[in-house]
């Protein structure tokens, strides 16, 4: 069972989301407001967040920034009624861990909160120089510490834990976008390139053409 928060100041969002999670099994809070879900989380530190974007008071883009400063720091699903990519990167951006714009069905959620927390509960992994800790959400290239956005730790965890192994395209979006992401799969490509920037040479990644990626365990 993981402690869940659900901030949304609609009650005819968040009144069947939050029954929806708690038949799930989860323990579930409810905050209304930017102010109120800030002082819940510093209360009751959830496991994850479900955000609201569109929120009274604080927005929901200030509150992932504070929140994604936290360590440890709850895994964040974002909610929009904004549509656009704009929207979508300045979530990303300012922290969340993945993106759900209104309106959604309730299976769709409760699977992007299922494969969050699975991510959570990924063990600590070393390849090629790299170390990756999921539950301080935190990596290194030898000893600089990275500085990752949410989907690129999620994808260089998946990759070190698998190092030597080409992993394919559709498990990959399957795992760091979720089996029901619906945007175009050169998001990954985008993803790998930033990672490569930053984890500098001698590359690490390889591409696996017509398969997807495998990082390289080093000697």
């Amino acid at each position: 069972m993981a402690k869940l928060l659900v901030v949304e100041d609609d009650d005819a969002i968040s009144e069947p989301l939050v029954r929806a999670l708690v038949r799930e099994g989860h323990e579930v809070a409810h905050a209304a407001s930017g102010e109120a879900a800030l002082a819940e989380i510093d209360a009751d530190d959830p496991d994850l967040v479900v955000l609201d974007v569109g929120l009274p008071g604080i927005d929901g883009i200030e509150v992932c920034r504070r929140v994604a400063e936290r360590r440890p720091r709850p895994a964040i699903l974002m909610l929009t009624a904004r549509s656009s990519e704009l929207d979508e990167v300045l979530g990303l951006d300012a922290g969340a861990d993945d993106y759900l714009t209104k309106p959604f069905t309730l299976s769709v959620l409760t699977a992007r909160v299922r494969a969050l927390l699975r991510r959570g509960e990924q063990g600590a992994a070393e390849a090629g120089g790299v170390r990756v800790d999921p539950s301080a959400r935190r990596a290194w290239n030898g000893e600089a510490e990275l500085e990752l956005s949410p989907k690129e730790f999620d994808l260089l965890a998946l990759l070190v834990s698998r190092a030597g192994e080409a992993v394919r395209r559709e498990e990959i979006m399957d795992r760091v976008w979720d089996e029901n992401w619906w945007g175009p799969t050169k998001t990954l490509d985008t993803h790998i390139g930033w990672l490569r920037r930053k984890l500098g040479d001698p590359q690490l990644i390889t591409t696996v053409r017509g398969v997807g990626f495998r990082f390289e365990p080093g000697g």
